[in-house]
């Protein structure tokens, strides 16, 4: 999967989640958006409901079932730090 896809793809998540979240919470569809950890805007559920989101999104885009998390999402090196370390992560993971 090429950069452009996954990009999409996790802003399409974006837009999902943020329909669950009041205005004031709702994630900015940026490179730099800290999705989880420090900084965060998003609460554990919010974090669960992001990943299943995801997931299921680059499973129909690369035809197959994935899961994309299988460490803690939340440790050191996360892929949820920012959109572009998760993009980046996306995009690995569509490949393989």
């Amino acid at each position: 999967m090429d950069h452009e896809q996954a990009l999409r793809l996790v802003y399409e998540t974006i837009d999902v989640v943020n329909q669950q979240l009041p205005a004031s919470k709702r994630l900015p569809k940026s490179p730099s958006t800290v999705i989880a950890g420090p900084g965060g805007a998003l609460d554990s559920l919010g974090v669960v409901t992001f990943v299943i989101t995801l997931e299921d999104k680059v499973g129909e885009a690369v035809g197959a079932s994935v899961q994309l998390l299988e460490r803690d999402v939340l440790g050191e090196g996360s892929p949820l730090t920012t959109v572009a370390a998760l993009t980046e992560f996306v995009a690995a993971a569509g490949q393989s």
